[in-house]
């Protein structure tokens, strides 16, 4: 575990800067060719949020759960830190089990360190993520006039899930090279985990039984205690934190450590 680990930061480490480059090139990448081009990275989340809103707040008249005197538009902000979260999941997780297949002339050449494309898809979506996170700052400015100082705790809260993320891309990016119907089975998996975690209702508005079955998904402690402290202003649960700070890390580990010990066969079956 600890070589593994060792080797994990090394790897990093010495090759950060291609890391960067190669990151730089996937975000402008999506965009090139269109009219907006890296603008377009802020109208999404930006519409998305507006159209939520509108649906919720104008057209059902939403709240979220019992709270009476909740704002019109709290029901769409909450909605979209929960979507937020699971976003820089299932964008990492969903694009993993191709990031091998789809660069086969990287395999090819000996030297070239495949394990950093699982950090280039990571840092591609968490730019999507900070970005979305920067059109949620604006709404919470504009609807609730007052950011919490929780907020800045949010950090600390998703890091557990970045490392788990990392860790599940390695695993499933080495598993869809021998493996290839895993990148149709994620998709449907992805769907279910989407319905599965608390994005689009709050787990306190489900019956007993059924929040120990939704909390038995990780992405629903994330979820919650990221709006916790963005919305609520109230402190995490340090001991789960903990719990799933150590849950990530071990993950994390595996998951590389597993990517550099079957590698040696991808060129074998590419």
């Amino acid at each position: 575990m600890l070589v593994a680990t060792k080797s994990m930061l090394n790897s990093f480490r010495r090759h950060r800067g291609l890391i960067w480059q190669m990151t730089k090139r996937e975000v402008t990448g999506r965009y090139k060719g269109s009219f907006f081009g890296l603008a377009w990275s802020l109208f999404n989340p930006l519409m998305m949020l507006i159209v939520y809103t509108f649906v919720f707040s104008i057209v059902f008249k939403t709240r979220w759960g019992t709270d009476p005197n909740a704002g019109k538009a709290d029901f769409a902000i909450v909605l979209f830190i929960g979507l937020i979260v699971f976003n820089l999941f299932s964008e990492c997780i969903g694009r993993a089990p191709t990031l091998i297949t789809s660069n086969v002339n990287y395999v090819k050449k000996v030297v070239f360190p495949l394990e950093i494309l699982s950090f280039v898809n990571f840092f591609a979506a968490f730019f999507h993520a900070i970005i979305s996170f920067t059109v949620l700052l604006l709404a919470i400015i504009i609807f609730k006039q007052h950011i919490h100082i929780t907020i800045l705790l949010l950090p600390i809260i998703i890091l557990p899930l970045m490392l788990a993320i990392l860790g599940l891309s390695w695993i499933l990016a080495a598993l869809g090279v021998f493996v290839r119907d895993i990148a149709q089975t994620i998709g449907i998996v992805i769907s279910v985990l989407m319905f599965m975690s608390p994005v689009f209702y709050p787990i306190a508005a489900l019956p007993p039984a059924f929040q120990k079955i939704i909390l038995l998904n990780p992405l629903a402690y994330m979820i919650e205690e990221a709006r916790k402290v963005v919305f609520w202003g109230y402190e995490p649960n340090w001991m789960m934190l903990v719990i799933n700070l150590v849950i990530g890390s071990i993950v994390c580990v595996i998951g590389f450590a597993f990517f550099q010990k079957v590698r040696k066969g991808f060129a074998d079956v590419l």
